[in-house]
């Protein structure tokens, strides 16, 4: 199993890299503490500025607990998860189900009522055909016949009962997708607790800083350069940020090249196959705003810019040409380091 769980993380490449946080001086007595753990299928870390090294180690122990009972209560690839408790139960029964997994399902509806179902949960049937470790493409008759199976609007929320029930038998639902943005805000919740007033928290592509820095300067956090040839450091773009989270999806973090032909991992729900007509989205939120990246990168730049002036969220959207959006609100915050980026 610990096998597993390595062979995933490694493939799940950390897509926003953290910049200007390790430093080996301390201000006002606050130190920096960081640690890096494998949790929710992908590599996390946990940094956070403490007057103390034992409060600091607590704090951080205690994130990794969080993120890892999410994930027992998430994952779409354990059998004795709640999710798959409700794909067990599809077409059968309402599955009584955790606040905790109940609050990402509601969520993931909302996004994908605001993406017009361009991000879909109930992707599962699709997901589990493709193998992106033994390279397998599934056949499209194959693909068709899943894609009956692929529909949120198929998915039933009751509240009063904390229930989930899909619709058909043979429904999915992979939380993959959603999950690590709302494991981020849980486990900055739990720092805080802990009694951390600032530190970042960075899950697979999930980045959320919290708190002031203690020499007063806002969080700075480089987007990755999404050329799947680039140095895995490189990054074309800075955001200045303060009380936001970014989340940022890509098509160069799972992908495999056969028979010439590339493909990745963000599958469009209405074709079954992989979207092209981004490379990277990274969103910009209050909160995590997991799901959503993926929503907007299976619309398209064009597409995906109207949702976002819509919903009145700001992002960095690189298209299949290589071309550069960056939404009104946040053109002040985000330097570009490189304006003209390869296309695919």
């Amino acid at each position: 199993m610990k096998k597993c769980i390595i062979k995933k993380a490694i493939v799940v490449r950390v897509l926003v890299l953290l910049l200007s946080l390790i430093n080996s001086c301390s201000l006002n007595n606050q130190k920096i503490y960081k640690e890096t753990r494998l949790a929710l299928y992908t590599v996390v870390t946990v940094t956070v500025y403490s007057d103390s090294k034992q409060k600091a180690g607590t704090a951080i122990d205690n994130a990794f607990k969080e993120l890892d009972r999410l994930g027992k209560l998430l994952n779409f690839y354990a059998e004795d998860s709640e999710a798959s408790l409700i794909n067990k139960y599809a077409g059968i029964a309402p599955v009584k189900v955790s606040k905790d997994t109940l609050d990402v399902i509601d969520k993931a509806l909302y996004i994908s009522k605001s993406t017009d179902g361009a991000f879909d949960i109930t992707i599962g049937p699709i997901v589990k055909l493709w193998d992106f470790d033994k390279h397998v493409v599934p056949d499209e008759k194959t693909i068709k016949e899943n894609l009956k199976l692929v529909d949120y609007r198929n998915v039933v929320i009751d509240k009063a009962n904390s229930t989930v029930f899909l619709k058909k038998k043979g429904m999915q639902i992979d939380l993959g997708g959603i999950e690590k943005g709302y494991a981020a805000d849980r486990a900055v919740e739990i720092l805080k607790k802990n009694g951390i007033t600032a530190g970042i928290i960075a899950v697979g592509g999930e980045v959320k800083p919290f708190g002031t820095k203690p020499d007063g300067d806002v969080w700075r956090v480089g987007i990755k350069n999404p050329d799947r040839k680039t140095n895995e450091d490189d990054v074309f773009a800075i955001v200045r940020l303060k009380d936001k989270a970014i989340s940022t999806s890509g098509g160069y973090e799972k992908f495999f090249v056969k028979e010439g032909k590339w493909y990745h991992h963000i599958l469009n729900p209405v074709t079954g196959y992989p979207a092209y007509e981004c490379q990277s989205v990274s969103i910009i939120e209050n909160d995590a705003p997991d799901g959503f990246p993926t929503g907007i990168f299976v619309l398209g730049p064009q597409k995906g810019m109207e949702v976002l002036k819509r919903l009145g969220m700001d992002a960095v959207i690189v298209d299949k040409n290589g071309k550069i959006f960056v939404t009104e609100g946040i053109r002040d915050k985000v330097e570009l380091i490189e304006k003209n980026l390869k296309p695919y």
